[in-house]
């Protein structure tokens, strides 16, 4: 946990994956952005529906934009499941349960309108949530809870609704078929 006055650090990260040290996680994305270590949730209830979240609109990067449930960076040395819980604790204000890694090679670059970059080695995390959330308004601003076919065909048809990472988490998901294993009421 990062106490008060302490800076929180992301992974930096070679073209190999490999971590060869840290940077301050307040000044790291810019317009050269490092490759620097992230981590993606997906939720689900237990119904099977998976969880949409709009970015609030005091995001840095992509505010407003519909992606995934969470988003962050393991802290150095940190477990990346423990720091999957630590965001979703934060963000969505539930503990999440059944955290599984499906996707752990994903890697990106993307730059946002403002110019700011994200180019992050990305593994892809799915866990279990309660409907019952509590978000935090600095990190989203609405979300729903919805079929993966749907967000699977919004990431094809309106790629523009949705984070960069997302859509091309989305093509991921299709060709392995991850979510199509998961069961989804109406």
């Amino acid at each position: 946990m990062i106490g008060e006055g302490l800076v929180e650090e992301v992974v930096l990260l070679d073209v190999a994956g490999s971590p060869i040290g840290t940077f301050d996680k307040a000044l790291v994305h810019g317009p050269d952005t490092p490759l620097h270590l992230a981590f993606s949730c997906y939720g689900f209830d237990q119904d099977g529906r998976m969880l949409l979240t709009r970015r609030s609109l005091a995001k840095r990067t992509w505010p407003g934009v519909w992606t995934n449930a969470c988003c962050g960076h393991p802290l150095p040395g940190e477990d990346p499941v423990d720091a999957v819980a630590r965001r979703v604790r934060t963000e969505l204000g539930v503990e999440p349960r059944d955290v599984r890694l499906v996707l752990p090679d994903f890697r990106y670059r993307a730059v946002d309108a403002s110019g700011v970059v994200e180019h992050e080695v990305c593994p892809v995390y799915l866990a279990e949530l309660s409907t019952d959330l509590a978000p935090d308004p600095a990190e989203v601003v609405s979300w729903e809870w919805i079929a993966p076919s749907d967000f699977l065909t919004a990431a094809e048809t309106a790629p523009f609704l949705l984070s960069p990472w997302s859509v091309l988490q989305a093509a991921e998901f299709r060709r392995s078929g991850l979510l199509g294993q998961r069961r989804a009421s109406g």
